[in-house]
């Protein structure tokens, strides 16, 4: 069997292993040649758990199938599966992902007792008191004054921001992460910005155009909003 034709090919990399499925043969066909090139290719006892990324191309797997090749990689290995990525989706997960990524435009002021909380990210063009809840799966940008507690990647995206014109809020929560505001007032109307910042492990404000340099990603909520 020539390089070309192989089913299932392994490349090591800085982060552990990659593992790349041929999408052209069937699902049993992968197994089988999985099954014996994790036989072969032995790990001591001694090295420790090695991570795994699979890539499945343009195949999709159930859940089902995606359990079977995590097993076989386990039991024959000292491996550990960490993502499996494909390049096909079904109907549903595209339009979660679709409802995730819209921006839902809010213009009202978010006074105490009262909760907004939305799929995707947040423009508020308001304020939010002290007392008051903004929830977003996504970012939160908030066009106003935040004194209230404001809930970004509510569903556990620690790449989420929350911005606002003026930052003194209750609380700052990003996914599991939760913070106040710094003790120091605000001099002026500036865009400030919390996020998780990864060296500290931990909520960090900063000036928004501090932060659209260590996140980038960022500009996309701009061409999402002219083209919407």
């Amino acid at each position: 069997m020539t390089a070309n034709s192989q089913m299932v090919t392994i490349k090591g990399t800085r982060d552990g292993l990659t593992l790349r499925l041929n999408d052209q043969c069937s699902f049993d066909s992968i197994l089988e040649e999985l099954y014996d090139k994790l036989s072969v290719n032995g790990v001591d006892d001694g090295q420790p758990m090695i991570r795994v990324t699979i890539q499945l191309g343009k195949r999709y797997l159930t859940m089902d199938q995606k359990e079977m090749l995590k097993r076989i990689i386990r039991e024959k290995q000292k491996l550990v599966v960490e993502h499996i990525e494909s390049d096909v989706i079904t109907k549903e997960e595209a339009f979660a992902w679709k409802e995730n990524s819209e921006i839902t435009p809010i213009v009202r002021t978010i006074r105490s007792g009262q909760l907004i909380e939305v799929k995707g990210d947040l423009l508020l063009l308001g304020d939010v008191n002290p007392g008051g809840k903004v929830i977003a799966t996504g970012n939160i940008f908030i066009i106003g004054h935040l004194r209230g507690i404001a809930h970004a990647g509510f569903d556990g995206n620690e790449e989420a921001v929350i911005s606002a014109s003026y930052m003194k809020p209750n609380q700052l929560r990003i996914a599991g992460q939760l913070s106040r505001a710094p003790d120091q007032d605000a001099e002026g109307v500036y865009i400030e910005c919390g996020f998780i910042d990864k060296q500290d492990d931990a909520i960090r404000i900063s000036p928004l155009q501090d932060v659209l340099k260590q996140k980038p990603d960022l500009v996309s909520f701009e061409r999402r909003m002219l083209n919407g």
